[in-house]
């Protein structure tokens, strides 16, 4: 029989009835194919099951033998065909097929997977976002496969008509010896080509039906397959192309496992991928701030994650051509590359009835905050780090030299070559701070420095050598001191990297909680506590805790000239009728000064035993925690007595109160984060250890050794700062006053922190923060204030090559960035899941050359 086929084909013979006969031996063999398919497509099931991995170590192992015994076949397939490069053609169709059929066994995947969250995590299928994604690109999709299926269709019409124009011989060999069908769809001999001269024309006509309904199920499942490759080679031509047109911008993009991938290692790569996707939700927990732990991982496959980076990407694009227009200018104003907007307004100081109570000291914020760019001292060079800063830093940075002619003697400050250094010394501590700093606690052993006093507001602080010491204590000090004749004080404590900040004691409460400070400490502050009826003595009451210390060291203390003694003789008057105990007076004999200190009582039973109510209580509807641009009273704050009110109790001693949530939260009030106050703490705390471990300590390239000064520009529990305890820096936590009030949490935890309005300029010298942290700050500033006006400000209080770091929704961090790219800072990094972006840049020496007057800072 097959030498009978040979011979025909040798022959060639233009017979009718040959060409009967092979369109007839065509249609049956295309009939068996389609059956083949139909059969082996059937195996794996339409639906989304987990694949027992036995099964799948069973497929595998099948593989090799199959793939043998299709070579072996399709070598006496070949031997046996005399037109090897139409055979070559159907044979690769065929094993392609059997490849991808293969695969799907392998991975118990089908086409439906992508539509099907059967075994997709629940957090995956949440939210409108996702959904509202993938629909989107859904319809994107449909496009894209109709154009694909009409030119898979064409070719599928060219191959067909190639098979019966040219193989018309060759159709006997689709079906092998024991009539069943082999790997590549066709048999091993020629056997069968006899019986099928035999069919009559009823079995063509029914093959040539079952041949187009079984072709056209083959052709969806080809084209399914080649569809879903299609779609993904578009994804990344078209990231491909963003990413060309944005080489300047650094990415940090994360690929969520392809769940339809259809290779042989689809299994191991599955685990693979759902372990990254843990790992990069660690990295970067969700934003969102109704649901703080909310963790996403997604096995969706590369259609929502790219629907999302698409959109995002989109969205950065838009805002950019927006922003090109804007360019920076440079501030021109008589403060120079020293100025603060809110305390160098000349305009507003020049209108003042008054400064007998320092309210030209005070703040006094522009209408319209400055958009324009703070200069650069010339010369300025990279700070000097911690430590070594504590003792020396670079005289251009801060060029100012009448302090070191004014308080030289007394060891503040030193020129030293092209540095300025500080010996360690104040004017009550001319011979080191350390010493002093043991001498209050060898007085006052209950003071117990670094454990039951944590937190001190240091007042008059001068270049802040008091609190950069006791940091060896483990001690906060926050000191101020007021923007005057003593030049550049706190921008000295600044530089060296100490805390401080420009404040003055006037006619408005300090941007303070009340009974939040462990220690208030005065070394000649020159303030007049004693006058006005005690009012500025009033305010340090209201921060002061129960209990906490005032430690005065000043003349009146230990000096015995007429207007001391009439100093020292009123506030023991005053000290006395706010039922302040005078625990100890002592003089240290190295510095030959005197301390004088007092203690704030824990109970209301002296208030109700004073003879005369003077000074006054305030009244019971005055809150003790209010302190933006509230005036000054000269009344007292009755101390609390119940249990679970926040003053009735001293804190936990540190650093156990750093981690514990504090005995005033209770479970009956409801968190920042919608949760029982005490597990919104504990969660918060999480939340940020989480992320400062596994991405910020580590993923966003930030060499720590190089940050000291650091500031969370929108603080809630205090959780960034307790995640960076063990790193030798220090943050300024700001509550915003539009925000939950929060600021006691932290302090009660042993931190420290602010009130602030981000309209308005921060009370601080340009260039004094080595880091800025903003988690959702800006997207909720800008719907109040320009958004221009918080990047200037941005600007000017980070220190070049400082870092910032914004947490916030994909709008508002392509926003930043462009306006950020046009100050010429350097992005270092940027990420965008689910609407929610992370953007780490780099400030640069880059100032610009056009020059805006601010005629209001001119004096």
């Amino acid at each position: 029989m097959a030498l009978g086929k040979y011979s025909r084909v040798d022959n060639r013979r233009p017979s009718s009835s040959y060409c009967s006969t092979v369109t007839i031996v065509v249609f049956v063999a295309l009939c068996l194919v389609g059956v083949w398919m139909m059969t082996s497509s059937s195996v794996v099931p339409v639906q989304n099951v987990d694949v027992p991995q036995e099964k799948k170590d069973e497929v595998k192992e099948q593989m090799p033998e199959k793939v043998n015994e299709e070579v072996a076949k399709n070598e006496v397939t070949e031997q046996a065909s005399d037109n090897k490069e139409t055979e070559k053609v159907n044979e690769e169709a065929a094993k392609n097929e059997v490849t991808e059929q293969a695969s799907d066994k392998e991975t118990g995947n089908t086409g439906q997977f992508e539509d099907n969250p059967g075994d997709l995590p629940e957090d995956a299928t949440k939210g409108d976002t996702s959904d509202q994604l993938f629909q989107e690109n859904q319809e994107q999709k449909q496009d894209k496969n109709s154009e694909l299926k009409t030119q898979q269709k064409e070719s599928s019409d060219e191959t067909t008509k190639l098979d019966d124009g040219e193989n018309k011989t060759e159709g006997g060999e689709s079906k092998s010896e024991g009539g069943e069908n082999d790997l590549t769809g066709r048999g091993d001999s020629g056997e069968g080509s006899e019986e099928k001269k035999s069919d009559s024309d009823d079995n063509e006509k029914k093959s040539d039906s079952d041949d187009n309904e079984k072709k056209s199920n083959s052709d969806d499942s080809e084209k399914k397959s080649d569809s879903d490759e299609y779609e993904r080679k578009s994804y990344v031509e078209e990231n491909e192309k963003n990413t060309e047109q944005n080489e300047s911008k650094i990415e940090e993009k994360v690929d969520q496992g392809d769940s339809n991938e259809s290779s042989g290692d689809s299994g191991e790569k599955k685990d693979e991928t759902l372990s990254k996707d843990q790992n990069q939700t660690e990295v970067f927990p969700s934003g969102a701030q109704s649901e703080l732990l909310k963790e996403i991982t997604t096995e969706n496959g590369a259609f929502s994650t790219q629907a999302a980076e698409s959109k995002n990407e989109k969205a950065s694009q838009e805002s950019l051509k927006q922003e090109t227009g804007f360019s920076w200018k440079l501030c021109n104003v008589t403060a120079g590359p020293d100025y603060i907007p809110c305390l160098d307004n000349m305009q507003a100081i020049r209108s003042l009835r008054s400064t007998k109570h320092y309210e030209h000291r005070e703040r006094h914020c522009p209408e319209n905050p400055p958009t324009c760019l703070v200069s650069l001292p010339e010369g300025y060079r990279r700070p000097i780090e911690w430590p070594k800063s504590r003792e020396k830093i670079w005289y251009y940075n801060v060029p100012h030299t009448k302090l070191a002619q004014v308080k030289g003697h007394q060891n503040w400050v030193k020129v030293t070559g092209e540095y300025l250094t500080f010996p360690g010394g104040g004017t009550q501590f001319k011979h080191g701070a350390l010493h002093y700093i043991d001498f209050i606690q060898e007085s006052v052993p209950d003071i117990a420095w670094g454990k039951r006093t944590r937190v001190i507001l240091d007042v008059g602080c001068g270049v802040a050598s008091f609190g950069g010491f006791l940091f060896d204590r483990n001690v906060l000090a926050m000191s101020f001191a007021p923007k005057d004749e003593h030049e550049a004080q706190v921008q000295f404590a600044l530089e060296r990297g100490i805390p401080a900040i420009s404040a003055v004691m006037g006619t408005t409460r300090l941007p303070f909680p009340g009974r939040v400070f462990d220690i208030v400490h005065c070394a000649r502050c020159r303030v007049p506590w004693h006058i006005e009826g005690g009012k500025l003595l009033m305010e340090l009451n209201r921060m002061l805790r129960p209990g906490g210390f005032f430690v005065w060291s000043a003349t009146p203390v230990y000096q015995k000239i007429p207007e001391d003694v009439g100093i020292w003789n009123a506030m023991s008057e005053l000290t006395k009728a706010m039922c302040w105990e005078l625990i100890s007076i002592n003089k240290d004999a190295v510095n030959g000064v005197g301390v004088a200190t007092y203690k704030k009582p824990t109970t209301n039973e002296c208030y109700e035993k004073r003879s005369k109510p003077e000074p006054p209580l305030c009244a019971d509807t005055d809150d003790p925690n209010a302190a933006w641009n509230v005036s000054l009273q000269a009344c007292m704050h009755k101390v609390p007595t119940e249990s679970d009110v926040r003053g009735s109790q001293w804190p936990e001693e540190w650093p156990a109160r750093l981690d514990k949530s504090p005995y005033w939260l209770l479970s009956s009030q409801v968190g920042v984060y919608g949760k029982p106050a005490p597990e919104d703490f504990a969660a918060d705390y999480e939340h940020w250890k989480r992320v400062v471990s596994k991405s910020y300590l580590n993923g966003i390239g930030i060499d720590w050794s190089t940050v000291r000064n650091v500031m969370d520009m929108r603080s809630v529990y205090g959780g960034f700062a307790a995640a960076l305890k063990d790193l030798s820096i220090w943050v300024m936590n700001v509550v915003s006053i539009d925000a939950p009030d929060t600021l006691p949490i932290i302090y009660e935890r042993g931190l420290f922190g602010i009130y602030h309005d981000w309209c308005e300029s921060f009370s601080t010298y340009p260039r004094t923060y080595d880091l800025l942290h903003a988690d959702h700050l800006f997207s909720k500033v800008k719907q109040r204030c320009k958004l221009e006006a918080i990047v200037a400000e941005v600007d000017r209080i980070l220190r070049p090559e400082g870092k910032l770091i914004v947490r916030d929704d994909v709008e508002t961090i392509n926003q930043l960035e462009s306006m950020l790219r046009a100050m010429q800072w350097e992005v270092r990094l940027t990420y965008s899941k689910d609407k929610e972006g992370l953007l780490c840049l780099q400030k640069s020496m880059w100032r610009p050359t056009e020059a805006e007057a601010l005629t209001y800072a001119i004096a």
